[in-house]
């Protein structure tokens, strides 16, 4: 059952990332360049937040999420970003179906 403060940590965190988001948006729009090394930082975020979702996963996942981050990872030499998303997905999904 979804109480009160469910409700209200749903809303704090969607007011902090939509506060981070434009906080962010409204700085870099101060400037008319941006130095190489803040551009070079910005775009290693993503590769960041990717592996603290992963990590995890290596540490304490069980077969089943190991496996779908190795057919991830294959997929990733081949496939584009969607094409990954849905083999890591499909696998993980398939697995834990299977071994449960």
């Amino acid at each position: 059952m979804i109480t009160d403060s469910h409700i209200l940590v749903i809303l704090g965190g969607a007011l902090a990332t939509y506060l981070t988001r434009i906080g962010g948006h409204l700085v870099l729009s101060r400037f008319r360049t941006i130095h190489p090394r803040v551009e070079a930082g910005l775009n290693a975020v993503p590769a960041a937040v990717l592996t603290t979702i992963v990590a995890p996963e290596l540490i304490h996942g069980g077969p089943a999420e190991i496996a779908a981050l190795g057919v991830t990872a294959l997929a990733s030499l081949r496939f584009g970003l969607l094409g990954l998303f849905l083999a890591g997905t499909a696998t993980l999904i398939g697995l834990r179906f299977l071994v449960g």
